[in-house]
């Protein structure tokens, strides 16, 4: 019999003789596998719904344990924007088992690195911990997922703690503060437009009873995916999460229509004064999904216009022409369609029509000359190498799990990436760069020194 028949065989038996004689939430079921190079990640599901990655990786001591839900910002509804994010810092309070600050404690004293995050698409919880402390990861998440306890109190208190974050990072902040005035112009339906971290006046209505309808509703077992990468026994991870998470049913997840942003049909302009120096300039394309064809290509495209100093746009506006301290690209990747950000900080005394002229003419000098063979394996090189870097760490390698499994419902997503990249062809560049990168297509946000602004209101 060869090797991987007598896993499998002894796979099954394990599975067996674990879900004997337990109750349907709890019985674990294998749903699929993956080879990468040596290691073998595996993906199983609790009978309540709860998602389980595995990825035994016995390189070093270590053990990352990521908890994603399926809930951000995108989620919410009119009114109740900011929603995802206080919860997250809702969860690091009490539950009925344990006292506010125990989960930061028994963490720390096992020597764990602990947080979480919020995003258009997604909450997670991330653990990074030293060997055979597992159980108490397990323990303690499974815990804080089922039995929080909200009072007002605590809500109050993390209320004030993300107003303050949010005057700090957005309201007092002048890159914060363009973001959201850029994503409010370039969305005018979808809720891609309105901020994670909430409007100030949602963040403050928030309830009590807003806060528990939203537990109850989005952290359920079959609203989430657990991800641990590490040093680990696959048959030990299963044996705990079917413990701590067994018993739990599944919910009923809440859903609303999210609206489809219509096509934009003509270029937007933005034009407001900031507390800066000099002066900045993003114009922002409508991009498709993450789940499109054209995402790859449109990841090479940026990585050719921007990546470095010897991308085109830094030559341009940093070198030759000497009108920008910096410049930068980020294609969103996103489960909706998003936004593509192409991005100048001038320096003094220069001005932002400049930049995005020298921009256009970038771009319409590839547009007639194309991409040359060199220029596109130099971005697929450089990409292959972000992914290398990547796969080096337990923590990276667990939110690549996580991430593809909430936005693109396909864990596997995550090393299908790499070689989607570097099919990537000439002609595929081109054809995107074609089809988004048009002025109709885009919302320019042009931010001045507040001495420099005239005829404009303020913002």
């Amino acid at each position: 019999m060869e090797d991987g028949q007598t896993e499998l065989r002894n796979e099954d038996q394990f599975l067996a003789a674990l879900n004997d004689g337990k109750q349907p939430n709890a019985v674990v079921q294998k749903l699929s596998d993956y080879r990468y190079g040596s290691a073998l990640i595996e993906e199983f599901r609790l009978g309540n719904g709860l998602k389980v990655l595995i990825w035994e990786d016995k390189a070093a001591p270590v053990i990352a344990y990521q908890t994603w839900f399926r809930v951000g910002s995108r989620h919410e509804k009119t009114g109740k924007t900011g929603m995802a994010h206080l919860f997250e810092h809702l969860m690091f309070k009490a539950t009925t088992s344990r006292p506010e600050g125990q989960f930061d404690k028994l963490m720390e004293a096992q020597g764990a690195q602990t947080n979480a995050a919020t995003w258009v698409d997604w909450t997670y919880y991330h653990e990074k911990l030293p060997k055979g402390n597992l159980a108490l990861a397990v323990e303690l998440e499974a815990d804080r997922m089922e039995n929080l306890a909200l009072e007002s109190g605590p809500l109050e208190s993390e209320r004030d703690v993300v107003k303050n974050e949010r005057l700090g990072r957005v309201d007092n902040d002048p890159d914060g503060k363009m973001y959201e005035i850029l994503y409010r112009a370039a969305f005018e339906s979808h809720p891609y437009g309105c901020p994670t971290i909430g409007w100030m006046e949602d963040i403050e209505a928030i309830t009590l009873e807003d806060c528990l309808a939203f537990y109850k509703s989005y952290y359920a077992p079959n609203n989430a995916v657990v991800s641990v990468v590490g040093d680990v026994e696959t048959q030990e991870v299963l044996s705990l999460i079917q413990a701590h998470y067994g018993h739990m049913s599944s919910q009923p997840i809440s859903t609303h229509p999210i609206p489809t942003e219509p096509p934009q049909k003509e270029e937007r302009r933005l034009e407001i004064k900031q507390p800066i120096e000099s002066e900045k300039l993003i114009l922002a394309y409508h991009v498709p999904s993450v789940r499109h064809a054209d995402h790859p290509a449109l990841c090479v495209l940026n990585e050719i216009l921007t990546d470095g100093e010897s991308s085109p746009i830094f030559q341009a506006l940093v070198q030759e022409l000497e009108v920008a301290t910096d410049t930068w690209g980020w294609v969103a990747s996103f489960h909706d369609p998003g936004l593509w950000e192409l991005g100048v900080s001038l320096l003094p005394g220069k001005h932002a029509s400049e930049a995005e002229a020298a921009l256009d003419q970038v771009i319409a000098r590839i547009a007639r000359d194309g991409v040359t063979k060199r220029a596109l394996q130099k971005a697929k090189n450089g990409m292959e190498s972000g992914t290398l870097r990547m796969m080096a760490g337990t923590s990276p390698r667990a939110r690549g799990l996580g991430e593809a499994a909430v936005i693109q419902g396909r864990w596997q997503c995550f090393f299908e990436e790499s070689e989607l990249l570097q099919n990537v062809t000439a002609e595929d560049v081109m054809r995107v760069l074609g089809t988004y990168l048009r002025p109709d297509n885009r919302t320019v946000l042009h931010a001045l020194p507040k001495d420099e602004v005239s005829n404009t209101d303020e913002n």
